[in-house]
């Protein structure tokens, strides 16, 4: 009898997540992207590319590992810049995902020291049945975000009935940069039931102060959307994608009114390809682009706008599986997606299956460096820091080749 309840909610939930929010406030322009925090050194400081100075000093890629905990599993890193000029970086841990006993863990990387400190528990379930005052099954999927005002907050998946399906979205605050939070509050995202609606990329503000979360459903079929929020608040909600199978949305700003999606595929038929959406009407409505010449093999993807307008997408370029994580580059204005570092590689096969390099998320830091969290064979959360120049130098070897 359960089971039937339980069938006939998510298939309630699904049908109310095609239904739009539509008594709104009017509509606004995209907030265009602005350069990270230059704490460190001024443009003067900066050797050209290409000069024999810039060739000896440009360092390669740091890499660190955020310290173990005793979880035996690790999943879906996500990290944001402090106003200290630090990271802070959240990921959920347990004994499996989906596990009752996950819990949502975060740390802070120094970037005077290079190093990261020790992993704290944001949230657990039991804390966040108490502060919901609902019952929760399982957590997942952490995002952290800052708001207009300044202030960190943290959004995260929360399931109470079925799978990853069922899954609704709660978040919380804090006014001092994650170290204490508030209450959680579930957002309401779908006029009933507010049921299968997930989280993964990062927000972008719109010019009234609004936050814009590209989120998706995975119930009655795989989908993107868009939705606003203020105050806690949805205030608008729009479909990002057509069909059944297109999930986890990345969006590039080009314009206060121009943007491009791209989209986790789960196609059951054709080439497994990185699939695309576009806006003219700052994500009022979207409609289908062609797909990049970039395989997906059903993995998340991370996307991330430089302050030169040059684009960065980390993916698994393979056809299947995810034992290779890349790093590729578009120039400014364009969608010509080059390949131009190989992150990780393993094809050895342990009882049958590869080791998985997944579930990446960028961000900018200060001084305009480029920052990487992924899951690192679901057992540990890597880091690796990348100097702009280092990514300017890969793709001007990779437009001259």
């Amino acid at each position: 009898m359960m089971r039937v309840l339980s069938f006939c909610l998510l298939v309630l939930a699904g049908v109310a997540g095609y239904i739009q929010i539509e008594s709104q406030p009017k509509w606004a322009a995209f907030a265009m992207p602005v350069a990270a925090p230059n704490a460190e050194q001024s443009p003067a400081d900066t050797p050209v590319v290409g000069s024999k100075k810039s060739q000896a000093t440009i360092p390669e890629p740091q890499a660190h590992f955020i310290p173990e905990t005793a979880a035996p599993s690790v999943h879906a890193g996500a990290a944001i810049l402090l106003k200290d000029g630090n990271l802070r970086a959240f990921w959920f841990a347990g004994s499996r995902e989906g596990a009752s006993d996950v819990v949502i863990q975060t740390a802070v990387f120094d970037t005077q020291a290079a190093t990261w400190g020790k992993p704290q528990v944001v949230i657990d379930r039991v804390a966040a049945e108490r502060g919901l005052s609902r019952y929760i099954k399982k957590l997942g999927n952490p995002l952290p975000v800052r708001s207009s005002d300044g202030k960190l907050q943290l959004y995260f998946v929360t399931v109470s009935v079925g799978g990853w399906a069922g899954s609704s979205i709660s978040w919380m605050e804090s006014s001092d940069e994650g170290e204490s939070w508030s209450r959680p509050q579930r957002l309401i995202t779908t006029p009933a039931l507010n049921l299968s609606t997930l989280i993964k990329a990062p927000g972008f503000d719109f010019t009234d102060g609004t936050l814009g979360l590209p989120v998706y459903h995975e119930w009655m079929g795989k989908f993107g959307e868009l939705i606003r929020v203020d105050g806690g608040r949805v205030v608008d909600k729009r479909r990002m994608s057509s069909g059944r199978a297109l999930l986890q949305p990345i969006v590039f700003i080009d314009a206060p009114e121009k943007a491009v999606a791209y989209f986790r595929q789960a196609r059951s038929a054709g080439p497994p390809r990185i699939a695309s959406a576009v806006t003219e009407n700052a994500g009022q409505s979207w409609s289908s682009g062609a797909d990049l010449d970039l395989a997906n093999p059903n993995a998340a993807i991370a996307g991330l706008q430089l302050p030169n307008g040059d684009r960065l997408i980390v993916l698994n370029d393979l056809e299947s599986a995810r034992h290779r994580l890349v790093l590729a580059i578009a120039p400014a204005g364009t969608s010509n997606w080059n390949v131009i570092a190989e992150l990780e590689s393993d094809q050895t096969l342990t009882n049958g299956l590869y080791r998985e390099f997944s579930y990446p998320s960028l961000l900018l830091g200060a001084n305009g460096s480029v920052h990487l969290v992924y899951t690192y064979d679901r057992k540990r959360i890597k880091h690796i820091q990348f100097d702009p120049r280092w990514i300017d130098s890969k793709k001007n070897q990779k437009g001259s080749s």
